[in-house]
């Protein structure tokens, strides 16, 4: 990472959001590095004071993952679109595609977040919280789907071989940007399907 520092921004921007915030931080912490930004250099940058940033943000950790109830949200949503009579593997693995569909700006702003996300030390631990979330979620759709609880044996391997299969893309395509992340999605989640081959009985 580069430890040149960018200019602030001068004034305050005419729409000042959580996204536009969380947009900012990112920029500033692949420039200068996660340890070497602080909080008051992302308020400067944004234009907003330590109050309104602690308003949408808890902590630093919590500007790398941005609104992560949205992608918990959107995991979900995926999850009821992609239930076409379709087997329960089949569905995951086509709702954690679907749910992970990035374009433009929008995709160079994932990768700059899962960059930090699997490199800095601080964020991996702060992960376990955001990990078990979406775990969760994928959990509680097989338990469903099988008439189980969310945490009976399957769904509760399932979840966790999900969240393997999924960081394991992110983090080939992280080193290689160049390569295709939802094609590492549908590979990874190809595979998990055939251990869990006879789910649905």
């Amino acid at each position: 990472m580069s430890t040149s520092s960018p200019l602030p921004k001068r004034g305050r921007p005419r729409t000042t959001d959580r996204a536009e915030i969380a947009r900012t931080a990112l920029e500033l912490f692949a420039d200068r590095g996660f340890e070497r930004t602080t909080l008051a250099d992302v308020a400067a940058a944004s234009g907003v004071g330590r109050r309104t940033l602690f308003r949408y943000f808890a902590s630093k950790n919590d500007l790398v993952w941005g609104d992560f109830d949205w992608v918990l949200q959107r995991l979900r949503a995926a999850l009821v679109t992609e239930d076409r009579g379709r087997g329960t593997m089949d569905t995951l693995g086509r709702a954690v595609v679907a749910s992970n569909r990035y374009a433009g700006e929008a995709l160079d702003e994932l990768r700059i977040r899962m960059l930090l996300i699997t490199t800095v030390p601080a964020l991996q631990a702060h992960s376990m919280v955001r990990y078990a979330a979406w775990r969760a979620v994928v959990a509680e759709f097989v338990a469903a789907r099988l008439g189980a609880r969310p945490d009976d044996l399957v769904p509760t391997a399932v979840g966790h071989m999900a969240l393997a299969t999924s960081t394991s893309a992110f983090v080939r395509w992280v080193e290689h940007p160049e390569e295709d992340l939802e094609a590492h999605l549908r590979a990874g989640y190809r595979r998990l399907a055939r251990a869990f081959d006879d789910i649905d009985g």
